[in-house]
């Protein structure tokens, strides 16, 4: 293995949950909003699989415009929850490359772009869907919880140089969500389907879940994981 993390800033602070054999495959997992790394990969653990490495990054702490200009880990701005709230464009595209350059670090350590998974909850699972959709790295998957599409009026443009068109999306939403409603989400995987090939979209909704997740889903999460990413 070559490549050092500190030339990618998430990477250096991100928390990585090594394979507990040779790993031929990486999740990255991104939070969500006021957030760290640190539960998510808590819940990694419980699924994880012994060839796969999973990177957990803390997002970089910035004033939200949503919580009273509140400084907090925050991948991008938000100014609002709802399909038509404005949107922090140049930080949500200075995000997903930040992002890719994980993807990018990990391809020069000789995992292969179709040998790793992008996913997140919430803003994090968000900015899963943007990057993958914006990114010419062929990837084995993406996993997208309780999230919407950002700039969701620019695709399937913004999608034109994608190398994802192709690549299967498991998205999983709470029927009682208080913070992003369900038809949000339904409005999103309806979204994707006119970006991707709609046979690749599968969306999942949970009964009384609220904007969090529930051991059923991340079974779900751990099967699309298993079925993506089998061991070679």
């Amino acid at each position: 293995m070559c490549g050092n993390n500190m030339s990618v800033p998430l990477l250096a602070e991100a928390v990585t949950l090594p394979g507990t054999e040779k790993e031929t495959a990486v999740v990255i997992f991104l939070h969500g909003l006021g957030d760290t790394g640190h539960g998510w990969a808590d819940s990694m653990t419980a699924i994880r699989l012994p060839y796969v490495k999973y990177i957990c990054p803390h997002a970089p702490r910035i004033p939200v415009t949503l919580n009273m200009k509140m400084t907090m880990p925050s991948w991008f701005d938000l100014m609002g929850l709802s399909p038509e709230a404005p949107e922090d464009e140049a930080g949500i595209k200075r995000a997903a490359e930040n992002i890719k350059a994980i993807i990018d670090h990990e391809v020069k350590n000789g995992i292969p772009p179709n040998r790793i998974i992008l996913g997140g909850f919430s803003q994090g699972g968000a900015l899963s869907l943007y990057t993958a959709l914006t990114s010419q790295q062929k990837l084995a998957g993406v996993v997208a919880l309780s999230c919407w599409l950002p700039l969701h009026k620019s695709f399937p443009q913004a999608a034109s140089g994608s190398g994802n068109k192709e690549t299967p999306i498991l998205q999983c939403h709470g029927e009682m969500d208080p913070m992003i409603p369900a038809q949000f989400g339904a409005l999103t995987a309806e979204k994707l389907k006119t970006i991707i090939s709609p046979a690749n979209v599968t969306f999942r909704t949970y009964p009384n879940l609220m904007h969090s997740s529930c051991p059923q889903e991340m079974s779900a999460v751990k099967e699309f994981i298993e079925k993506q990413l089998p061991r070679i």
